[in-house]
């Protein structure tokens, strides 16, 4: 499919997500990144309650680590934001959790959620999908403990196609998993791996 047709369909595709009223326990609008054809796909969780009002996936505390890591490997947020499609597990605010913290979406939030992501894929055929956190990983993968998943080059297979998957752990800032022994070592050599992909080469030539 030519990319002209794409990105008029992915287009497409953002405005009828943009409207998405399919779970009534989550908190609107639906948060998007750019419209973009992307090698790379990253896959987030959920947003937090600061993403609705700022407009972008990873735009607080989280996005900021998020970025700190690839701009080790010279991207910088801008060119990332630009030129990677960002999707996610859910694309609402769940609400807080009465016991601190955010809401971690139920299964049938997340099999709602999950055709938008099915499609995305479709769309975009990525070279490389990056989930960054367990709920997210596990949109990818098996579940499994971080320590299995972290550090190492996954494929996946979704419709008829299959794809390389490098999941990263979450780099909220009050995880400790990603900063103390063997987290840190392994989302080092995630970070390291990434850096080698083809995809992520071409990525940081556009900086």
């Amino acid at each position: 499919m030519a990319a002209p047709v794409r990105l008029l369909q992915l287009a497409a595709h953002q405005a009828e997500l943009r409207a998405c009223t399919r779970c009534p326990e989550m908190i609107g609008p639906p948060v998007l990144g750019a419209c973009t054809l992307s090698d790379i796909l990253l896959v987030g969780q959920a947003p937090g309650d600061k993403e609705p009002k700022l407009g972008r996936p990873f735009a607080w505390t989280a996005g900021k680590n998020l970025f700190k890591w690839f701009a080790t490997l010279g991207v910088d947020e801008a060119t990332f934001r630009a030129h990677v499609y960002i999707a996610a597990a859910c694309r609402c605010f769940p609400g807080k959790n009465p016991k601190g913290g955010d809401r971690v979406p139920d299964d049938g939030e997340i099999a709602r959620c999950r055709p938008w992501l099915e499609r995305e894929v479709q769309l975009l055929a990525p070279q490389l999908i990056l989930p960054v956190g367990r709920l997210a990983i596990e949109q990818m993968l098996p579940a499994a403990p971080l320590v299995e998943q972290i550090g190492r080059l996954h494929s996946t297979v979704i419709g008829d196609k299959t794809f390389a998957v490098l999941p990263l752990p979450h780099p909220s800032g009050a995880s400790t998993w990603y900063r103390t022994s063997p987290g840190d070592s392994l989302t080092r050599q995630a970070l390291d791996l990434l850096g080698e992909q083809p995809a992520w080469k071409r990525l940081r030539a556009r900086v």
